[in-house]
């Protein structure tokens, strides 16, 4: 572990030392001897069965018709053979397989052959089940029970004695395995889906209301635990909430139609949630490209935004998930003032404090890269590199440095970023701009240098400002030697932009022939390739303009973007 200081190899002693004693509990639970805690392995009635909020690809069960299966953002051709006996072609694949969320495409294609495929595969996994490690992880186990139980009439609904009995007899025994187990896998995500598919089966299967009562308590404590006070989730990455509320909503319905009041921390989670996904939408109505925000799911995003009863109140501030919203007219401006999440959460975590995003009307005007998608898995590192966000980048340094550590890797499913270890920001507003004021320490332990920087908004949201500045943690600095830098300002794909050589100021031209000014002082400014990762069609080329120079310690950087008059 060279290169990590004591208190990380502490941290990572921690995280080993507790996943090791869930790993010994859950085995613990699981024996004969206290198995029977969690009930009968028979699934007993299904009293409720819960929505399905997540949309169905039409072009699933052509295409699965024709042998290919598209799951993940990747695609195999069957030749045949059953999709649990092939080789997957990632991991990401092989959890939607083993997870049975591809059963609403089935179930929506309304097609008698779609749904006898859809009963032969399932009853082909329960006789092939312990063929696949991942099908046991707690989250993906977590998604099947869900998806099941989701599905349950369309499965079982006049299925033969025979199918029936193997799909209900397998459901019940996953259940039970399931509440032995559901902390022993990742941090994050998975161990709240794991939690919410437990929630869900103790709620729509009769016979475990004794083991419903405690289970709640578990389902609260985890909500209260992953998600903020902001309504972001701890990982900070926003993208997650759009999944952690598609499985919410529908354990929200699910107590209703029990009788039963839902839990106040499941309450507050959802309206702090969707409070939260308003925040962080641009112009074109999705997502920003933070922290692992990947390619878009507007279908999703739309579908959990539909929930007015929520009734939550716009969100002014983001300050515990370390977000900053700016808007004027039809212009918005999106930042990232957080440091780093926890280790455990981090491992889709980028460098990219400091860095901003910005909208014109509906159009994307500046963007990061965000995260490609599991094919693309081999552009990750580069996505969540300084140098792919609109932000300052030293000695084409990231701000933040991947923790390589084999064991952390594989208990949090990633390599986990760490710094900065210090974040101010704060946002005012002066005779109706909008100015953010911000810094990080990043840089700090390897340069001793900060980076500060301001962002104003114009009143009418015609013009940006932006002011970066290089400096010491308290006095002026003298480096030994000159470091370069470089702040960049990557463009959507969709925008082109040009820098006539005699102006020296740039010209971003958008698809409706809107036209911004951008221009700078105290850096060379010039226009380089960029790579634009969080589309659906996969990595893209773009544009970006990059102000680059050399800071001796103490450097200062201007640059404007504004509309043409």
């Amino acid at each position: 572990m060279a290169g990590l200081s004591l208190a990380e190899r502490s941290w990572i002693a921690l995280i080993a030392a507790k996943r090791s004693q869930r790993a010994s509990m859950a085995r613990l639970q699981f024996s004969p001897l206290l198995r029977w805690r969690f009930g009968s392995r028979s699934l007993g009635n299904l009293l409720i069965v819960p929505q399905t909020l997540r949309n169905a690809d039409p072009s699933f069960w052509p295409e699965l018709k024709l042998g290919h299966m598209g799951l993940a953002g990747s695609g195999v051709d069957l030749r045949g053979l059953s999709p649990f006996a092939i080789r997957a072609p990632n991991e990401a694949w092989a959890r939607a397989l083993h997870g049975f969320g591809w059963l609403r495409h089935l179930e929506a294609a309304g097609d008698d052959e779609a749904r006898a495929l859809a009963r032969a595969l399932t009853v082909l996994w329960t006789q092939h089940q312990n063929s696949s490690v991942i099908a046991w992880e707690p989250g993906v186990m977590g998604r099947r029970i869900i998806s099941w139980l989701s599905h349950a009439n369309f499965l079982l609904e006049d299925a033969d004695v025979e199918t029936y009995d193997a799909i209900s007899a397998s459901l019940g025994s996953q259940i039970i395995r399931l509440a032995a187990c559901w902390r022993d896998g990742p941090d994050g995500y998975s161990r709240l889906l794991a939690i919410t598919g437990l929630t869900l089966a103790n709620l729509c299967v009769s016979g475990h209301d004794r083991q419903l009562e405690d289970v709640e308590k578990l389902f609260s404590a985890e909500i209260d635990r992953q998600l903020l006070d902001d309504g972001g989730h701890v990982s900070r990455n926003p993208a997650v909430l759009v999944d952690v509320l598609l499985d919410l909503l529908p354990a929200r319905q699910c107590f209703a139609a029990r009788g039963r009041q839902p839990p106040e921390k499941l309450l507050q989670a959802l309206v702090d949630a969707v409070a939260f996904l308003r925040f962080m939408r641009l112009g074109d109505g999705r997502l920003a490209r933070f922290n692992g925000v990947a390619v878009a799911s507007p279908a999703g995003l739309a579908t959990v935004l539909a929930y007015d009863d929520l009734f939550a109140k716009p969100l002014t501030a983001a300050r515990t998930s370390g977000y900053v919203h700016l808007t004027c007219g039809a212009t918005t401006v999106i930042g990232d003032a957080g440091a780093a999440p926890p280790f455990e959460f981090a491992a889709e975590a980028h460098a990219g404090c400091l860095s901003f995003e910005m909208s014109a009307g509906h159009r994307l005007i500046f963007v990061n890269g965000g995260a490609p998608a599991a094919a693309d898995h081999d552009w990750r590192a580069q996505a969540r590199a300084t140098a792919s966000h609109n932000t300052l980048c030293v000695n084409e340094m990231s701000s933040a440095k991947l923790v390589r550590n084999r064991s952390l890797e594989t208990m949090i499913g990633g390599a986990p970023i760490r710094g900065p270890a210090h974040v101010f920001s704060r946002l005012e507003e002066h005779n109706g701009d909008l100015v953010w004021t911000a810094s990080h320490d990043g840089y700090l332990s390897r340069y001793g240098i900060v980076h500060h920087r301001m962002i104003r908004l114009s009143a009418s949201g015609s013009a940006i400002h932006g002011f970066d500045r290089i400096g010491g943690a308290e006095t002026a600095l003298r480096l030994k030697a000159d470091l370069p830098y470089a702040v960049h300002f990557h463009l959507h794909p969709d925008v082109t932009c040009r820098l006539p050589d005699e102006t020296g100021v740039a010209e971003i031209i958008t698809p409706e022939g809107q036209t911004w000014l951008f221009s700078a002082q105290g850096a060379d400014l010039s226009i380089e390739e960029s790579t634009y990762f969080a589309d659906s069609s996969g990595p893209r080329r773009a544009l970006q303009f990059v102000l680059r120079g050399s800071t001796f310690g103490e450097t200062e950087i201007s640059w404007r973007a504004e509309t043409r008059a």
